[in-house]
């Protein structure tokens, strides 16, 4: 069997033009090297790394907060009603083998320390610096400059 990496990309819904675009030029990087991406499947972020994904030809799979697949970027190629609100957070970064955040909301941060509780590999692109008491970067965090770096990061992971 052909395995392929499943990378989450995580970021706020009420994304900024500039992490959007960061999101969108990750999205169709993954896509570009096979590889499935998951998202939560809602606007922002989520959004424009489907949109990312689906101008690269790839598969993106949206794991959605509520009941029915209503608001779900039209730009999925998947989209699942869990019922689960931002509990689906924790299915988001254990069905995948690394993440990347893009930007930074509380949700992206409870989704980046899940993934490294769940032994994640996790890049970030702004957004959260998470540092321990003494300043230094928390370990299982690998910080990127922008999407080139991050898709490489993630890849050279998996």
């Amino acid at each position: 069997m052909v395995t392929v990496p499943y990378v989450a990309v995580v970021g706020p819904a009420d994304a900024t033009d500039e992490d959007a675009a960061v999101a969108y030029a990750i999205g169709a990087a993954l896509a570009a090297r096979d590889v499935v991406v998951l998202c939560g499947g809602l606007g922002g972020v989520m959004a424009a790394t489907a949109a990312g994904v689906r101008s690269a030809g790839g598969v993106c799979v949206g794991l959605l907060p509520g009941l029915t697949r209503d608001g779900a970027s039209p730009d999925l190629t998947i989209a699942l009603p869990t019922g689960l609100g931002e509990v689906r957070n924790a299915l988001i970064v254990r069905a995948v083998d690394a993440v990347v955040a893009v930007g930074g909301s509380w949700g992206t941060l409870s989704e980046i320390a899940l993934a490294v509780r769940a032994g994640r590999r996790v890049v970030v692109v702004g957004g959260w610096q998470v540092v321990d008491a003494g300043g230094s970067p928390v370990p299982g965090l690998i910080f990127a400059a922008g999407p080139g770096e991050a898709v490489e990061a993630v890849l050279a992971l998996s």
